[in-house]
């Protein structure tokens, strides 16, 4: 018999578990929100990071391709605002910067700045062969010449090869009993001057246009091939390999005098790039990389292969001895020289600028904010480029200038990054703009450090061409002998010396210099002593 004090529980328990079940399905359906509203900011992030990507594609497709950051104009108005919202910035750094600003002197566009070309200039140091055309069907003798007209083309022999045929006279001696009382040779012949390939075909100009072709031209063996052939010769490709390999060991010792010159240097600026290689175990290309080094104050340079290692060590070995400025991009590699002593590494301004660059499309406003600043300090460049300022001025005039531009950037990036999304790109472009500023204070203070690392990759793109001609390097021998070439060749271009006179006259000479018991310095032969 049911009693009165069942009947509450006997109505309840359902009740509360009716209760229950609805309370667990709200938390779930509310767990399956959070987690959707989770997963649609994340495809958001995606979405922007996508668009952002489309539009760094369709740039690089389709827009412009040079990196170089022309100077802006204060009241371009393409640039209707000044530097954005920096109420939060101290006004004694918001002062200083915009006196800066406002003594910065913005240099005309190249455009402006050209003038007329003179196309007739460029043959006046040329060889000149007269033609003379007399007028036809004419008494000249009833004419008294007053004057000519003359017309200047340029014109141009194709390259052509020819037979070098040393002769050696052999001489006898008259009188044997001269011979025989005085103590000379019977017979005389002129010695045979040393050849850069012992008995080998090929001269001193030959090894040098084969060189210049593949390094200098970037054209590949099997096209010398083809280009020899129209000029009536007929070698393969083999004949080619096997002049290249003793060139390169004939040039190796010049290679490291380069390295030891280039190492002893104060100021560094170094990169890294990639290489195929063929691996025959893996029976394919290997992506291997490649190190330059470049000494920015002598201008010479050198390139590195260690069994196509990137890693921090092959740095770590490569400098050991170092002491002084080191300028490379943000990459972790270098983080090993962070807490030296001995050494004090500088950062590079343009990598800065190309992470917020890409943000344009999805930050506009922030990108160019940013990009401002950037600009401003690269002014102050143009500037002391354009008055031919020495190191020390150079360093005073950014002093003045760039540090209170510099200081204002780091503000402008501490006030800005709680505003973006971390996982953005503008998010990303100001934690490593913002990571890399301590790098950056070096350059305020000596003149001869560069605002960034742009001279030392433009020194690898020669490679970079070489190499997307090439394909890859046969074995590491082959990518070891490419640093040798592309090292003295680049050191050239760096001194502005026409690299197949230097070859010529270096190949012909170095077995002057490295025969037995010469005492002759390899250092004279250097781009940066030779001398014709």
């Amino acid at each position: 018999m049911t009693t009165k004090e069942d009947m509450p529980k006997r109505v309840t328990d359902p009740m509360l578990e009716q209760l229950a079940l609805l309370m667990e399905t709200n938390r779930k359906q509310s767990e399956i929100i959070e987690s959707q509203a989770k997963t649609i900011e994340e495809l958001r992030a995606t979405i922007v990071e996508l668009n952002a990507s489309l539009a760094w594609l369709k740039r690089k497709v389709f827009g412009k391709m040079s990196e170089k950051c022309n100077p802006i104009n204060n009241g371009d108005p393409m640039l209707p605002f000044d530097y954005g919202d920096l109420g939060q910035i101290e006004a004694e750094i918001e002062e200083a910067r915009s006196r800066a600003a406002e003594q910065i002197t913005v240099p005309k566009s190249r455009a402006a700045n050209k003038t007329p070309r003179r196309n007739r200039v460029v043959m006046n140091n040329l060889p000149v062969v007269t033609v003379v055309i007399e007028p036809e069907n004419v008494d000249l003798s009833r004419y008294v010449k007053i004057g000519e007209e003359h017309t200047r083309t340029l014109e141009m022999k194709p390259g052509y090869l020819y037979v070098k045929d040393t002769v050696r006279p052999t001489y006898a001696i008259k009188d044997e009993t001269e011979a025989v009382e005085n103590g000379k040779r019977m017979v005389v012949t002129a010695p045979l001057p040393l050849m850069p390939i012992y008995k080998g075909m090929p001269g001193a100009s030959m090894l040098a246009e084969v060189l210049l072709q593949k390094y200098e031209y970037h054209v590949p063996f099997y096209r010398q091939v083809k280009q020899l052939e129209h000029l009536g010769v007929k070698l393969s490709k083999n004949t080619l390999d096997g002049w290249f390999r003793p060139v390169c060991e004939l040039l190796r010792p010049l290679y490291l005098e380069l390295r030891k010159k280039v190492l002893a240097a104060d100021y560094f600026q170094v990169d890294e790039t990639t290489l195929p290689v063929i691996n025959h175990d893996r029976h394919k290309a290997v992506k291997e990389y490649i190190w330059i080094v470049r000494a920015a104050v002598p201008r010479l340079l050198f390139f590195h292969y260690d069994n196509g290692s990137r890693s921090q060590k092959v740095a770590v070995r490569l400098l050991k001895n170092f002491k002084g400025y080191l300028q490379s991009d943000g990459h972790p590699i270098y983080d090993a020289f962070e807490d030296g002593e001995d050494v004090c590494l500088c950062g590079c301004l343009a990598h800065i600028r190309r992470h917020i660059e890409l943000c344009k499309e999805e930050n506009p406003e922030y990108a160019m904010q940013g990009l401002k600043f950037i600009q401003d300090m690269y002014n102050v460049e143009y500037m002391a480029d354009k008055q031919e300022l020495p190191y020390e001025k150079r360093a005073e005039l950014r002093q003045r200038l760039s540090e209170p531009i510099l200081d204002s950037f780091e503000l402008w990036l501490k006030n800005t990054y709680p505003k973006v999304l971390k996982r953005s790109l503008m998010g990303k472009a100001i934690a490593y703009a913002y990571s890399l500023l301590p790098r950056m204070k070096p350059y305020l203070h000596d003149g001869r450090i560069f605002i960034d690392n742009n001279r030392c990759e433009n020194a690898l793109r020669p490679l970079v061409i070489s190499r997307k001609n090439m394909l890859f390097c046969g074995n590491h021998e082959a990518a070891e002998n490419t640093a040798i070439i592309c090292s003295l060749l680049g050191s050239c271009k760096e001194r502005g010396v026409n690299p197949r006179e230097w070859l010529n006259d270096v190949i012909s000479k170095l077995p002057y210099y490295l025969a037995p018991k010469s005492d002759r310095d390899l250092k004279e032969l250097l781009p940066d002593v030779w001398r014709k």
